[in-house]
């Protein structure tokens, strides 16, 4: 089962080229770029760990890889993400985010879904 989370999740794996190019394409509108990783990519875990700061003055793609490749190489079996955040609007708005690494063997998600009570409605869906 391969992970299908962020943009370009249904892709094959980008190539250093073509993620240093989406790296560009951010820094170009001034999107500030971070480097995530986690060994837990269950859907709902929607809070990865940061590796080093996010980088908000950055103008060069190279600074980005290299963020990339330490943490690939410190997290090996882990995902690995970069994400994008324009703050053009005053505040921080996630517009690009894509996995840039994944373990060699992906874990297997299933989610269930059954029928009970809710506070709002007489059935409520539950996974």
């Amino acid at each position: 089962m391969r992970l299908t989370q962020g943009t370009f999740s249904f892709l094959p794996d980008l190539s250093d080229a073509q993620i240093r190019a989406q790296i560009e394409y951010c820094l170009g509108r001034g999107w500030a770029v971070s480097v995530e990783y986690t060994d837990d990519p269950h859907p709902r875990n929607a809070y990865w760990e940061m590796y080093g700061m996010p980088m908000f003055d950055l103008k060069e793609a190279a600074g980005v890889m290299a963020e990339v490749d330490a943490c690939r190489k410190t997290f090996p079996r882990h995902y690995v993400k970069v994400n994008a955040f324009d703050a053009t609007h005053g505040w921080e708005a996630l517009r690009l985010s894509f996995i840039v690494n994944r373990p060699p063997n992906e874990p297997h998600f299933s989610l269930e879904r059954e029928e009970g009570a809710g506070r709002l409605q007489r059935y409520r869906l539950r996974y």
